[in-house]
C-alpha cells in the first residue's frame, strides 16, 4: 500500500483555472481517511504553496522551492532547508547584472526584486505573494538564499543555463518550473531529496511513494519514487522517465491517480 504521495501544484494539481477541483479533493480526502500522507511538492515558496495547501485542507509538512525547504503547516516548524551557496549566489548576480537579466530572491520567505517591473508583477500575481522592492538588493545575497530565479523567454533561458552550468553548476541545482522560470537551488534543494527526507521521517519505504508532476523540475521525484506518475499535459521528457501517465491536469488526472493506485487498488 502507498503510504506517501506528493504532488506537483502548478498544471498538475491545479487545473487551467488555478483550482483543485472538488472531485480531486474528494479522492485526497479519502487516501488521508485510510492512513495516506498526502503533501504538496512545488517550486513555489512556502507563503504560496501554503495557500493552496489550505485551500484542499492539508495538516502535514509540505515541500516547497522545489525541495529546499519542508515546514509543516501548523506549527509553522522547519524540518529540511538548503540555501543557496553564497559565492555561486554571487556569481549568479553579477552575470545577471551583465546580462540585464531580472533576478528574484528569496530570503526567509519573502521574495525580493531590484526593481518594480512587468516581470515580478505578473509573477506576484501568478503566486499570489506580494514581492519588496530591496533598497540594497546586493546586500541579501549574504543572507541565507533558498532559491534564485530568472524569468525571460524560454529559448533564451535555455542557452543562458548552459553557460550558467558552466559557471556554477558545480555548486547549485539549475532547473525550470515553467518555460520561463529558471530556478536556483542547493545541490540537496531537489524534489527528490525532499521526497526521500520526508519518506524517512514518516517511517515509509521509497517503494510506498507515490510522486506526480508535468515539468523538467518534477524529474527527481517521480524517478525516486515507487511510482512517478506523469500528467498527460507534461513534458515529453517526464513521460520518458515517469512509470505511469495520467489524465491533463485539466481532466482531474490526480484524481484518477488516487481512485487507481490507491482507493481501488486490490
Amino acid at each position: 500500500m502507498y503510504k506517501l504521495i506528493a504532488i506537483d501544484v502548478d498544471d498538475t494539481l491545479l487545473n487551467d483555472e488555478l483550482v483543485v477541483t472538488e472531485g480531486t479533493k474528494r479522492a485526497m480526502e479519502e487516501a488521508i481517511a485510510k492512513g495516506v500522507t498526502v503533501t504538496l511538492a512545488t517550486g513555489r515558496m512556502y507563503a504560496s504553496a501554503r495557500q493552496i495547501a489550505e485551500q484542499i485542507q492539508l495538516n502535514v509538512p509540505i515541500i516547497t522551492y522545489q525541495g529546499s525547504l519542508v515546514k509543516t503547516l501548523l506549527d509553522g516548524k522547519v524540518l529540511y532547508e538548503r540555501s543557496v551557496p553564497t559565492d555561486a549566489a554571487k556569481e549568479l548576480y553579477a552575470f545577471t547584472e551583465k546580462h540585464g537579466l531580472h533576478l528574484q530572491l528569496y530570503v526567509d520567505d519573502q521574495l525580493f526584486v531590484k526593481e518594480a517591473n512587468e516581470k515580478a508583477l505578473m509573477y506576484s500575481r501568478l503566486s499570489k505573494i506580494p514581492y519588496t522592492v530591496a533598497p540594497d538588493f546586493e546586500e541579501l545575497l549574504e543572507q541565507p538564499n533558498t532559491k534564485m530565479l530568472i524569468i525571460d523567454e524560454p529559448d533564451y533561458l535555455d542557452e543562458i543555463a548552459e553557460q550558467l552550468k558552466a559557471l556554477i553548476g558545480d555548486r547549485v541545482h539549475i532547473t525550470k518550473s515553467k518555460a520561463h522560470y529558471l530556478e536556483f537551488m542547493h545541490k540537496e534543494g531537489t524534489k527528490g531529496h525532499a521526497l526521500r527526507f520526508m519518506a524517512e521521517h514518516l517511517g515509509c519505504t521509497m517503494d510506498q511513494t507515490i510522486a506526480i508532476g508535468d515539468a523538467w523540475n518534477d524529474h527527481e521525484m517521480i524517478e525516486a519514487a515507487g511510482l512517478g506518475v506523469a500528467m498527460a499535459n507534461a513534458i515529453p521528457a517526464l513521460k520518458e522517465v515517469a512509470d505511469y501517465v495520467t489524465l491533463s491536469n485539466n481532466d482531474e488526472g490526480v484524481r484518477h491517480v488516487f481512485e487507481k493506485f490507491v482507493l481501488n487498488a486490490e
